[in-house]
This record gives C-alpha cells, structure tokens and sequence, in this order.
C-alpha cells in the first residue's frame, strides 16, 4: 500500500513538473494567434478567432529567411572551428606533461573566469580598427571565448585514454596529425557532443555580442526579434509569433540529430 501511494506521488510529482514546464511554450503558441488587445485582457485564455496574419506579418519583419540562414551559418561554423581547434589543444597539452603545458591549461581555465562585459568595450575597439566587425569577426571571438571550457573538457577525456595508442600508431608509421585524427579524435565523441550541445545553445541564443559586431544585413535570429520591442512600445503578439516561428528549425534540427545526440551522450555517462 504504501509504494503505491509513494509511486502515485511521484506520477502526480512527475505530472506537475511536466505542467510547469510547458506552461512557457503554452503561453507562447496561444498568445502568438492573439491580437494585442486580447494579449492584455488576458494571456491565459485561448484566442477568439485563430489566425495567421501575426505569423505573416512576424516572417515578413523578421526577414526570416536571411535571419535564419544568418544564425545557422554563424552557429554551425563557430562550433565546428571550436571542435576542431578545442580537441587539437585539448590533445596537446594532455600529452605534453611539462610545466609550461600545465600553465597553459591553467590559463585557459582561468580565462573562463572573466565576464565578456569587462572586455567588450576594448575588444570591438580592437577589431573595429582591424576592420573585423562582421561574421568571420564574430566566428573569431566565438572562438576565443569558447576555448576555454571546450579545452578544458578535452583535455580531460583525453586523460582517459591511454598513451599506448599513441605509441602503437607510431610504430605503424602514422605521424601526430594522423594519430590524432584517426585514432584519437573518432575516440572523443561524447565529449565532442557535449560540446558541441553547450556552445550550440550558447551561440545560437546570444544577443550581445552579434548586437556590437554584426550589420543589420547579417543580423542574427535574436538580433532581429529585438524589432518588435521599441522604446514606446511593445508588439507582444508578433514577437511570441516571431518566437514560435523561430524555434522550429531547432525542433526540426534535433528531430534529425537526436539519434547521435543520445549516442554521443549515452556513450559518455557510460565511460
């Protein structure tokens, strides 16, 4: 009796967690169909008349599609440079074991201490004269500050995987590069997903540093729903609209990806 009543507790626990959790996409999708003059009377309640012309209209302000096309660009290829550069230092400094590879991990660890608002001013500054405020600039930074924790998460999967497999493709013939490359780096995936996962949603959510960096031309997803928030007025129905539009290539994006996402994940929580 009482580990049913314990296992009704915890469904009824469960249920409530999971209420609360799509309360935020309810209010979102609901009010997106509303006028603005309903939005006020209230956000709870479902629409009088369902209609599109808010999701039109939003499309149309966002430039949706150069938005779009904008965003993933940007989040794709930073990520990637990200990977790639993260796991190549990763995997040196794991197998230099002298001081100054210590120190350099040090540093980078020490790096992700610094709050990006004590350096933006002095950073746009410096790549403004270089004449670098655009999306290869932006890749750039997001390089940069990225590094940090992804070294630091490389650096510690390699410490699991043995020395001995880099020794065994040297006696193969097979230099560092490709050491690395076809032994080392197919060996990292977890860990590589879980960075790719972190930065992903870092990026593709960031509003501050493409809003000092890029035109309006190449503007982001976040960028552009700022349009519908004005210094006298606020246009809620067509930023929720704006919003529920926005978040389903990311839906759409996991839906395809989610195999090697829980893959990538599973196969970490295993080692």
């Amino acid at each position: 009796m009482e580990s049913k009543l314990k296992n009704y507790l915890i469904g009824a626990f469960g249920i409530l967690l999971g209420v609360l959790w799509l309360s935020p996409f309810y209010l979102m999708i609901v009010n997106a169909f509303k006028s603005k003059k309903e939005i006020f009377m209230g956000v709870l309640g479902l629409p009088e008349a369902w209609s599109f012309d808010n999701f039109v209209e939003a499309f149309i302000d966002l430039d949706f599609v150069n938005s779009l096309w904008n965003s993933v660009m940007i989040t794709v290829v930073s990520v990637v440079v990200i990977i790639v550069f993260s796991s190549m230092a990763g995997y040196a400094l794991s197998r230099n074991k002298s001081k100054l590879s210590g120190g350099i991990l040090l540093l980078f660890v020490a790096a992700m201490l610094i709050p990006f608002q004590s350096v933006m001013i002095p950073l746009t500054s410096l790549f403004g004269k270089a004449d670098m405020l655009n999306q290869a600039g932006l890749i750039f930074m997001y390089l940069g500050f990225g590094s940090s924790l992804s070294i630091f998460l490389y650096h510690g999967a390699m410490t699991g995987i043995s020395q001995s497999l880099d020794e065994a493709a040297t006696i193969d013939g097979a230099n560092r590069f490709q050491t690395f490359t076809r032994i080392i780096f197919p060996l990292l995936k977890p860990i590589s997903v879980t960075v790719a996962i972190l930065n992903v949603i870092w990026i593709w959510n960031d509003y501050l540093l493409p809003s000092l960096i890029l035109s309006e031309n190449n503007a982001t997803i976040p960028l552009k729903m700022f349009y519908f928030f004005g210094q006298y007025t606020k246009q809620w129905h067509l930023a929720l609209a704006g919003l529920t539009i926005a978040i389903i290539p990311v839906i759409v994006a996991y839906f395809f990806a989610q195999k090697q996402i829980i893959e990538g994940v599973s196969e970490g929580a295993v080692k």
